[in-house]
């Protein structure tokens, strides 16, 4: 599986990508992005299997970019890593097309949780 990661932060990007590892994800191909624009122009050229992405980005945000790939008439899998998980943004994020939101801090379980109810993790 190859997983694009969509964070203006390197450091978050790297603690998502050892969650990743942690959760049992560590065999897949990372692809990073630092901004929702960056994310989208990835996601058409490397084909991903799922997109996990900041919320708050500059250039596009995370919102704007699941917007965009849908609109584009992308399917791929897309779930929300931010520092917010309100209802509010949790409905936003499901109405644009999200198959989950997780909210910081996480851990391995937290992902394997997301995962398995999407169907990405056995």
């Amino acid at each position: 599986m190859k997983i694009l990661i969509a964070d203006d932060s390197r450091v978050m990007r790297q603690i998502v990508v050892r969650t990743l590892r942690q959760a049992g994800f560590g065999g897949h191909e990372i692809v990073e992005a630092e901004n929702g624009q960056v994310a989208f122009e990835l996601a058409a050229k490397e084909n991903p299997d799922l997109i996990l992405s900041d919320w708050n980005m500059p250039e596009m945000n995370g919102i704007d970019l699941l917007i965009n790939l849908r609109g584009s008439g992308s399917q791929i899998p897309f779930g929300f890593v931010t520092s917010e998980g309100s209802e509010e943004m949790r409905q936003r994020a499901a109405a644009a097309g999200a198959s989950f939101l997780i909210a910081k801090p996480f851990n391995a379980d937290t992902f394997v949780a997301a995962f398995t109810a999407v169907g990405l993790a056995s």
